[in-house]
């Protein structure tokens, strides 16, 4: 299963840099998930920053996350393991790990890849042993 942190999500959404990359993996023959919470980041980012109406941000969702993006919840056991990578990993200035980020991370299971253009995300995965699929940011830099 490929798991989409929000910026992915975003960058579809949008029409970013990372939008060709994202494409294909919605597209495509993989399983597609996000954990809830990275919902909520996407949901707010949209109405808070971008101005987008609530009514909006449903319609646009609504189809992609029936039909192609499957929501995960977040139970105790991520949300200790998610609580447990942030305790290990975050250090301000150089690995800034948001929780959202860290219950992405401990959503996945073993086989699973991560969708991502955030270097701290990157990292963890990695030392984490997680695979990757690496976008590009929004300078197209790839982690």
């Amino acid at each position: 299963m490929i798991l989409l942190d929000a910026y992915a999500l975003l960058a579809f959404l949008l029409d970013e840099r990372a939008a060709d990359d994202v494409e294909p993996l919605l597209r495509g023959s993989s399983r597609v998930a996000m954990p809830s919470v990275n919902l909520f980041e996407v949901v707010d980012y949209l109405i808070r920053r971008k101005d987008w109406s609530e009514e909006e941000v449903q319609r646009e969702l609504s189809l992609m996350l029936d039909d192609v993006v499957r929501l995960l919840d977040v139970g105790a056991v991520i949300a200790w393991r998610g609580a447990s990578l942030r305790a290990a990993y975050y250090a301000k200035g150089t690995c800034e790990l948001s929780l959202a980020d860290c219950m992405l991370l401990a959503s996945a299971a073993p086989g699973d890849k991560i969708a991502t253009a955030d270097p701290s995300i990157a990292s963890v995965a990695r030392a984490e042993g997680i695979e990757l699929v690496p976008l590009p940011d929004s300078l197209g830099r790839r982690p």
